[in-house]
């Protein structure tokens, strides 16, 4: 027996014992209800969705070509919309996830206006994008199983058994728009206290998965700019236990921490780490610093020493009181980084890079995996990287290491629209297309993101709408450039009506008030020109 049975037979119960009040409630009716809010909560949603990704995690350890996506979303609308269409073109949502990112959090939804991405935005916001995107994504569910209802109605009313058995095992096996979302928490916004209630909001909210970095909160910077600084083991590690704590308290037990480590492009330091014995994780951590060796009387009024093998060293310091790394360190601090976050309980580890190639993130992750050999990496195949461009000097350069004539090509010019129809670019985009498969393959890469591709999908769609609707083209520009192609490619959202949830009002209101219900989906509704594409 179905779900959707079940329910019907038990608020026919319910109905029986409550008597004559009831006798306007439809048991069906309120089975299709139940069936359009699977969950009830977002807790609801962040139990369900753990269960996925670490179901997942495990497929991955058996085959590599099983790795996850995701892209950045910073509407509900955009979210909703996404799902949908993967459903559309995939048949299922498998291992396809959401990624919430805070850099479109901070330059799309502070009530500042557009920031920087260094933590200045509210600390709720990420909260309320999560519960944003869930409540369109369980509203993408009704809609859907509303027009199934509808069919439902319609093949009974034609006595078409057959369809009506179809349609109703679409409904009983209904898979749902819900899927994990990583979100973003930045630095934690504060010491491991503020860390802890923001990671409670966001997976009250159903967040599954929270991604940490270990920059110091008021430095945070974006992870592909300049100026960012780190805070040694001890410090990161505190907010990575708050957040296990957070799901432990809400019973989701299996939440996911991904810890990001941004040494490979950070120089500098806060702090000095407190160091127990010799090589212990405070004195490696100290090991990096830039330090000259010194004597007692070489000493200036205000130096910070250190001890460092019975010899005194002077680590170099800032005019703004920070300390610096040596040059060179980043890819052995993002390692070392990397395997301490494991052993303090991290699930997925990031590391951010300066460029995307298969054979730099295999290095790291291949000492990564000598301690230990599960660890599995979150890749942000960011916007910040110029794709083309880093891929053609790749290109290029396997070129010119295998001997082969370069002569039509200058490296500093590849960008250029010249090479578009040219052998290296043909090679370089081949190189681009299998990136993603290459590194799950190579460096145990488990999930794969863009960070903010639709805020430069939006910016756009916006560009080339503008440019013909306000140009010679006018209103030949909406419809050639945007409803056309809606239409033909069979995007939901041209029926703009049902998708703000109009047929889900009607069906409610003939729930509610039966032949009296007054129907906005009537004979006059002009989204009826849209019934048959």
């Amino acid at each position: 027996m179905s779900t959707y049975t079940q329910d019907i037979e038990a608020v026919a119960g319910l109905k029986a014992e409550a008597g004559s009040p009831w006798d306007a409630i439809n048991p069906e009716y309120a089975a299709r209800m139940r069936a359009q809010n699977k969950f009830k909560t977002g807790l609801d949603i962040a139990k369900y969705t753990a269960g996925i990704m670490r179901r997942d995690m495990a497929e991955f350890d058996k085959d590599k070509t099983k790795y996850t996506q995701s892209l950045g979303c910073w509407h509900g609308f955009v979210g909703q919309q996404k799902l949908i269409s993967i459903k559309k073109h995939f048949g299922s949502t498998e291992r396809k996830y959401l990624y919430l990112s805070g850099w479109m959090v901070a330059a799309l939804r502070s009530e500042f206006g557009p920031l920087p991405d260094q933590s200045m935005h509210e600390k709720t916001a990420v909260a309320s994008l999560v519960e944003e995107l869930y409540t369109f994504l369980r509203q993408a569910d009704a809609r859907e199983l509303g027009g199934l209802f509808r069919e439902l109605d319609a093949a009974r009313e034609a006595g078409d058994a057959a369809k009506e058995a179809e349609i109703q095992s679409q409904i009983d096996n209904h898979e749902t728009h819900v899927v994990p979302i990583i979100a973003d928490i930045d630095a934690g916004f504060g010491n491991a206290e503020a860390t802890y209630l923001m990671a409670k909001q966001m997976i009250e909210a159903g967040a599954c998965a929270l991604q940490i970095e270990n920059q110091v909160a008021d430095e945070k910077q974006c992870g592909h700019q300049d100026g960012k600084v780190t805070v040694p083991h001890a410090d990161f590690h505190n907010k990575l236990r708050a957040l296990r704590y957070a799901f432990l308290e809400l019973g989701v037990d299996d939440g996911i921490i991904v810890a990001r480590t941004d040494s490979e492009g950070a120089g500098l330091t806060k702090e000095i780490a407190v160091v127990k014995e010799p090589g212990d994780q405070g004195d490696v951590y100290n090991s990096y610093l830039d330090c000259e060796e010194v004597s007692p009387e070489d000493t200036a009024e205000g130096d910070v020493l250190i001890s460092r093998n019975g010899k005194l060293v002077r680590p170099k310091r800032l005019p703004s009181g920070l300390y610096q790394f040596r040059q060179g360190t980043g890819h052995e601090r993002c390692v070392f980084d990397c395997i301490e976050a494991i052993n303090a309980g991290a699930d997925l580890l990031w590391i951010e890079t300066a460029v995307p190639t298969v054979h730099e993130i295999k290095g790291m992750m291949d000492e990564v995996r000598k301690v230990h050999p599960d660890a599995k990496l979150v890749y942000n195949n960011s916007p910040s990287f110029n794709w083309t461009l880093n891929f053609r000097q790749q290109a290029y350069d396997a070129w010119v290491e295998a001997g082969k004539d370069v002569s039509a090509y200058d490296r500093d010019r590849l960008m250029s629209a010249d090479y578009d129809d040219s052998e290296l670019a043909a090679e370089a985009d081949a190189r681009v297309k299998t990136f993603q498969a290459d590194t799950s393959r190579e460096a145990n890469v488990f999930h794969h993101l863009i960070t903010l591709p639709t805020y430069h999908t939006t910016a756009l769609s916006v560009d080339n709408l503008a440019k013909e609707y306000f140009g010679e083209a006018g209103m030949l520009g909406y419809v050639e450039g945007v409803q056309r192609k809606e239409i033909r490619q069979g995007i939901a959202c041209v029926k703009h009506q049902n998708m703000a949830g109009s047929d889900i009002g009607d069906d409610h209101k003939e729930y509610y008030a039966g032949e009296l219900a007054l129907k906005a989906g009537g004979a006059k509704n002009t989204s009826n020109q849209f019934n048959n594409i």
